[in-house]
């Protein structure tokens, strides 16, 4: 196919633009002088500036949707890839002025009627969410399941400021926690993340620290609380800083959000805890990684709040995470 320039639509969140990443490699290394484009909320694109390959990021908000707009017309994209699937994103790709717009097929789309806004539709909903975007790319011919994430590590006091406040030298390993998540249906509770901190002080000698996100710190404090000193929490974090600090991280333990997919992305070994959503499609893609689930007793499935009898979740044991923690960093 012959094209001189690609825009991605990926509006957020910050696991679904991790995901997608690998489709910006793929179409470098397909169309090594080609322009590449990426439309996102403002919040991310600090993150988006972080990956190689990628020529232009268009901060799309509603404040400045129409701006914003006009700015993605003026390159004059030849192809735009809608790898959201919803009638914001499919409009935001038809409004691009790309002269092909492609999207997923109406049985893979969470809003069937955003097809109607694509000039081609395909894909393959088979398998990990990483792999269901790189299935698009064989409406351009290209066909990959290369899941590369050309991120650059910023450079950042963070981590040195992180071992100051573990009381740990440079090179000493920690165990980075991420409680929150923006489900609560995905929110295991502080009270165990705290056990399983004390428990891994215990076996292996590190110390864990508590990530969190606005509105989090409460949340990170109880953790911190609970673990009888063995856990402390972070500084507070930007995007960028967060990633730096997964990077820097020995082994991160999260449910399914995006600090966890930000570690699986720069290669750092995690422990995932699934219930409201399948790891096979939104887990770790490292064989290595460990996964604590309770999806096949979840009854709240992609539900943001549990409205069941007894949670999933529930079935979790700090036990049960200690053990694979341990066992991921023997793996390692």
């Amino acid at each position: 196919m012959s094209a001189e320039s690609f825009v991605v639509v990926r509006l957020g969140a910050l696991g679904d633009i991790v995901h997608a990443i690998p489709v910006v490699a793929a179409l470098r290394e397909a169309w090594p002088a080609a322009r590449i484009g990426w439309i996102a909320h403002p919040r991310f694109a600090p993150l988006l500036h972080l990956v190689d390959g990628l020529d232009h990021v268009h901060a799309l908000e509603r404040r400045t949707g129409a701006t914003a707009i006009r700015d993605v017309r003026r390159q004059r994209y030849d192809v735009c890839i809608d790898l959201q699937g919803l009638l914001k994103s499919a409009a935001v790709a038809r409004l691009s002025g790309a002269r092909r717009v492609l999207g997923f097929s109406r049985s893979l789309l969470r809003e069937s009627a955003a097809a109607l806004a694509y000039s081609q539709t395909g894909g393959d909903g088979a398998g990990h969410v990483i792999d269901k975007n790189l299935s698009l790319l064989s409406l351009l011919g290209l066909h990959t399941r290369a899941r590369r994430f050309p991120l650059r590590i910023p450079a950042t006091p963070v981590v040195a400021c992180t071992r100051e406040v573990l009381r740990a030298g440079a090179d000493e390993p920690f165990v980075l926690m991420n409680p929150g998540a923006a489900w609560p249906n995905k929110r295991w509770p502080a009270e165990r993340f705290g056990a399983v901190a004390r428990r891994l002080r215990e076996q292996t000698g590190m110390r864990s620290v508590v990530l969190w996100g606005p509105d989090e710190a409460t949340l990170a404090a109880a953790v911190a609380r609970s673990s009888g000193e063995a856990a402390c929490m972070a500084p507070q974090t930007t995007l960028v800083e967060m990633l730096a600090l997964a990077a820097a991280a020995r082994v991160v333990v999260s449910g399914d959000t995006g600090p966890l997919h930000l570690a699986a992305a720069v290669g750092t070994p995690i422990v995932g805890l699934y219930g409201p959503t399948p790891p096979g499609r939104n887990g770790p893609w490292e064989a290595r990684d460990r996964v604590v689930s309770a999806h096949e007793a979840c009854a709240c499935v992609f539900k943001r709040q549990c409205t069941a009898p007894a949670w999933c979740l529930e079935r979790v044991t700090a036990e049960q995470v200690t053990a694979a923690v341990i066992d991921r960093l023997e793996a390692a």
